[in-house]
């Protein structure tokens, strides 16, 4: 399984984005994972920022679609306390954190495009280091 942040995503459907070919060869790979809180990440942007009803509804079917035949991770108490503990560790929002807190729930790789916060400080990897 590979876990996805909203980022990953993101760049599947943005074909502008340098990551898209990667983001939407690994949707394709397999098990995947993913945070409920990405439902509401896609749809923030593609709703206000991209202002494109269609790419919202792509985005949160993929989210429902990861759910349905992999894993979506939802908030409970121990995940709360582990991404408030991950958080405060590495200096991350607790968004960011939300994401290595679920995908060490599962055991998994993170895939993330977020290479400032994330990538760099090793806790993901980029799409296409995911890819087989």
């Amino acid at each position: 399984m590979i876990f996805l942040d909203a980022s990953v995503l993101l760049a599947a459907e943005d074909l502008d984005d340098p990551s898209h070919p990667a983001a939407a060869a690994l949707l394709k790979t397999g098990a995947l994972g993913t945070l409920e809180l990405a439902a509401y990440e896609v749809t923030n942007i593609a709703e206000v920022r991209w202002r494109d009803l269609g790419a919202s509804r792509r985005l949160r079917d993929r989210v429902w679609a990861i759910g349905e035949f992999g894993a979506l991770v939802r908030v409970d108490r121990m995940l709360g306390e582990r991404t408030a503990e991950v958080s405060r560790e590495h200096g991350l929002s607790a968004y960011d954190a939300a994401y290595v807190a679920g995908a060490e729930r599962v055991g998994a790789p993170l895939a993330s495009c977020d290479e400032r916060d994330l990538v760099s400080r090793g806790l993901a990897k980029l799409p296409r280091e995911l890819l087989p």
